[in-house]
């Protein structure tokens, strides 16, 4: 028996040294044509084109490959002891094949009975992913180490690590774990948490089997392991352990994720690289930093998204968005909802989800990620119709139901909602420069790649008011003069062929009003007065010194109540004249291109604002929106606190769309909603209601610690008391005060200073019992509008228009 045990030592010892010998043999033979290591001391990957914030955070990404190059010294040490204890523990101790390890993985293969575990350490993976393919035969896996040998033996262990670090691939189309932080979780790799790590450093075994997105269940398991390797190699400590093990992690839904969506502006980018550079912008890694900002980015999608979900709310629910028939059995009905909610993105935060169970207190439903929740009674209430045993069973509220639900803050609780067919649009500039602060250009990138903000062509309602009065200041108006508030007809010539017997958007009339009084409560048959008072000829071809495409605006009486198109953004530069006192600025929105390595490329500098209207009119004007949000159709801005606020709201006919423009001293911005194909967007829909509310939640965000930056009066600004109802001056200490060019106030004097009662800065004063200069009847059709003395009456020259409220 002895004998045997001697004789099968001796074949397995034989057996081990013709083994050796062939290895070494093979390896002699294979080792000198193994492929040159240029491409890892030479790392050039493709790297995308990346879009930029001016403070530095991704809005976008354009490549064949995600990837973004981080240096080893960048990375959490949380991350890369991760990806040790996942991967290869005994990275810094091996010469790149793992002897131990090897003996391990068989042991532990022998013992499972199958092929379990492997013993590939990170440097074999290395070479695995930079030269070699993933099939498994015993020719690639002897190339493979010596591979990883040749690699130790030219690079650092650092420089290995750093390479494996950018070049796996992770799923999601990310290669590397700084373009994998960024889709999974929306944020730079040196801001991910110790759960973050362990759950990415799951992911290099199987992308597809243990990406969190298509398989959280599975994502979570493996991270749990990663967790336990840490804890057991001593890298984190129990209470690290048991805290990163139960918390919860962002689950991810649409293919990309930034720490700010600006998908209309990156696309915009994009764009002008590919015309200016090829397709070399795809694969070369060049950098883009643009005017936007982060926090007025976010704040203007919060804005949005609450704007639509008020909108539906006021419309009231649409139906689930389809049906399923979940099976009883627990786990086949789980694995239906994954299955289902894979296929259906997130939209601009509203989520998608399948109703579980109704009953009479809530409604409780299974989201992507796993979570339950539940929507209580008022959410009830908002679908009542479709809660209802009367409801056709494919549109019934019930299990199995698809349904959109989101939450406008972290804090508040969800709502039921459903995807919108209603369009919406912000942008907001630095008036001073043009620079675009925040650019919101549809709903859903995904779902329409029409920018709003820079394609749409719409109609700008009573928002274009503000243009007609500063051409009739122009004219010598003033803001106290009284104009009537009758019905009024206009005769044809003086429309473009049409008789038109406009009407105020409230069907009131009679009351006579000052000029800042009507345009506070957006009178139109005021506003038609003013433009007859300044002709129609001179107030478009004021307009025009704003910036707009005069083409789109006829010059008719038509226009003063926004006959004509504009888009956001030009309505927004046209805004910022006012705000900065009289500039005339060019949007723009980019700052500098770099290459990979941050040399720069391109400087962009904004175009110095032009002067095109007296800084006393802007003034005056300014202080008149000032009175729009104060007590006229946008007092609902007054909820934020501040006054230093200014803008107009706007309507067109039908409500076909909803806009407000606005300004602070260090913000312009324009909110607009409406439907593609033009219809209205129902009874009660105006300017005020639907599109204030998304410039208030703005405004509210990027203004929060920002003291109140009153507007300075220039020279040649005095201040009057006047009557607020008749314009007429009152004596001293009667009245209110009110503005005037000083060639136009009334009883012109040596002035004095007094503290200004609208509490700007120190005013020039006036006597109390000056005539006031009163604004003539309407004159009669096709006649030139009667003027002040100090006018000039310009020929009405009539081209067509559309009459609109």
């Amino acid at each position: 028996m002895t004998r045997w045990w001697h004789f099968l030592l001796a074949v397995a010892v034989g057996l081990v040294v013709v083994a050796t010998a062939v290895a070494g043999l093979s390896a002699a033979l294979v080792y000198p044509n193994l492929p040159s290591l240029d491409s890892l001391t030479d790392y050039r990957p493709k790297q995308p084109l990346r879009i930029f914030t001016e403070d530095g955070a991704l809005i976008g990404e354009f490549g064949e490959e995600r990837r973004a190059v981080v240096r080893l010294k960048d990375t959490p040490k949380a991350l890369r002891q991760a990806i040790l204890a996942a991967e290869d523990e005994r990275f810094y101790q091996h010469g790149g094949v793992d002897t131990i390890g090897v003996l391990r993985a068989a042991l532990a293969n022998v013992v499972s009975g199958g092929a379990k575990e492997g013993a590939s350490t990170i440097t074999m993976q290395v070479a695995r992913n930079f030269f070699l393919t993933s099939e498994k035969t015993l020719r690639r896996k002897l190339n493979e180490a010596l591979l990883a040998i040749k690699i130790e033996h030219a690079l650092s262990k650092d420089d290995i690590l750093e390479l494996y670090l950018n070049h796996i691939y992770l799923g999601q189309r990310a290669y590397g774990f700084a373009a994998a932080a960024q889709i999974y979780y929306g944020k730079p790799l040196a801001k991910i948490n110790l759960a973050e790590a362990a759950m990415l450093a799951g992911l290099p075994k199987a992308p597809s089997a243990y990406n969190p997105v298509v398989n959280p269940t599975r994502a979570k398991s493996r991270q749990l392991y990663v967790l336990g390797r840490m804890k057991t190699l001593g890298y984190i400590s129990a209470d690290e352990y048991t805290r990163a093990r139960e918390q919860r992690l962002p689950v991810k839904y649409s293919p990309q994720n930034f720490e700010a969506e600006a998908p209309h502006l990156a696309e915009l980018v994009r764009q002008r690289m590919h015309q200016k550079y090829g397709d070399a912008i795809y694969i070369s890694g060049m950098k883009v930093y643009t005017t936007l900002r982060l926090s007025d980015q976010r704040a203007a999608l919060a804005g949005v998204r609450q704007g639509v979900v008020e909108f539906n709310r006021r419309r009231g629910y649409a139906g689930p968005e389809a049906q399923l028939k979940l099976p009883a059995e627990e786990t086949a009905a789980e694995k239906m909802i994954e299955g289902d909610l894979l296929d259906r993105e997130e939209s601009n935060g509203f989520l998608p989800g399948v109703v579980l169970s109704v009953d009479k207190t809530r409604i409780r439903a299974r989201m992507r990620s796993g979570d339950t929740i539940d929507l209580g009674p008022s959410e009830l209430k908002y679908a009542a119709r479709f809660l209802s045993a009367k409801q056709a069973a494919d549109k019934r509220l019930a299990r199995g139901s698809v349904i959109r639900v989101v939450r406008l803050s972290p804090e508040a609780p969800w709502q039921l909602t459903y995807l919108p067919q209603v369009e919406a649009a912000f942008v907001s500039l630095s008036p001073d420069t043009g620079a675009i602060r925040s650019l919101v250009g549809g709903f859903a990138f995904a779902r329409s790649q029409f920018n709003h903000v820079t394609q749409a062509w719409r109609q700008p309602g009573s928002s274009f008011k503000p243009f007609i009065y500063s051409a009739a200041l122009e004219r010598g108006v003033t803001p106290a003069n009284v104009f009537d508030d009758l019905p009024l007809t206009v005769d044809p010539a003086e429309t473009g062929g049409v008789a038109w017997e406009p009407k105020n958007y409230d069907g009131t009339t009679g009351e006579a009003l000052t000029l800042r009084g009507a345009l506070a409560k957006s009178k139109n048959l005021v506003s038609i007065r003013v433009l007859q008072a300044a002709g129609a000829q001179f107030g478009h071809e004021h307009a025009a010194k704003f910036g707009f495409d005069m083409n789109r605006i006829p010059p008719y009486l038509t226009m003063a109540l926004g006959a004509g198109e504009v888009t956001p953004l030009s309505l927004a530069a046209g805004y910022a004249v006012f705000a900065n006192g009289g500039g005339r600025v060019v949007p723009w929105h980019l700052l500098k291109v770099t290459d990979k390595d941050g040399h720069t490329l391109e400087n962009f500098a904004p175009v110095a604002p032009i002067p095109v209207l007296d800084p006393r009119n802007a003034f005056i004007m300014t202080s008149m929106l000032r009175d729009v949000v104060r007590h006229g159709t946008a007092a609902s801005a007054l909820r934020l606190g501040r006054g230093d606020l200014a803008g107009k709201t706007g309507t067109t006919n039908d409500s076909r769309d909803a806009w407000f423009a606005g300004f602070q001293r260090t913000r312009v911005a324009v909110a607009w909603m409406g439907y593609d194909q033009p219809r209205s967007l129902g009874s009660g829909e105006t300017g005020g209601g639907t599109a204030l509310p998304i410039w208030i939640r703005y405004m509210g965000e990027v203004l929060k610690g920002v003291e109140e930056m009153p507007f300075s009066p220039p020279a040649g600004i005095v201040v009057v008391n006047v009557d607020p109802k008749t314009g007429l001056t009152t004596p001293e200490g009667q009245g209110v005060p009110e503005y005037f060019f000083q060639e136009y106030a009334p009883g012109a004097t040596e002035p004095e200073t007094h503290e200004d009662p609208f509490g700007d800065a120190p005013m020039p004063a006036q006597p109390a019992q000056a005539p006031l200069i009163q604004a003539p009847a309407p004159p009669p059709a096709r006649a030139p509008a009667a003027t002040p003395a100090q006018a000039r009456p310009v020929p009405v020259s009539p081209t067509p228009a559309t009459p609109k409220n």
